[in-house]
């Protein structure tokens, strides 16, 4: 079972483990990590789902689409290494993936 660490605006690290097929956005809700309000269900409809991806997992991410890019325009604080949580599916392959929630999700 893939392990999946977030990381608040206060720094604090929360470790979980993921179902593979689900998505990041969908392992959050579970687990109660605060910051992923995923308003749209995961629809990529509303970029509250907006986190940062660790510098060492950006490549071993399925490319983003056009529609996340889309969206990611409405989100605030975006940057290189944003990106949905509701468009990265968990695989085993994503084992360790470390994210960080931006300032503007608390």
């Amino acid at each position: 079972m893939p392990k999946i660490t977030y990381i608040n605006v206060d720094g604090a690290r929360t470790t979980v483990c993921a179902n593979s097929g689900d998505s990041v956005m969908l392992t959050a809700i579970k687990n109660n990590i605060s910051g992923i309000d995923a308003d749209c269900g995961g629809a990529c409809a509303c970029a509250t789902c907006h986190l940062y991806v660790d510098d060492a997992w950006t490549n071993r991410l399925a490319p983003m689409g056009e529609m996340e890019k889309s969206m990611l325009d409405f989100a605030s604080g975006t940057n290189m290494y944003s990106r949905l949580s509701c468009q990265i599916q968990v695989t085993d392959a994503l084992d360790g993936l470390v994210v960080t929630l931006p300032e503007t999700q608390r």
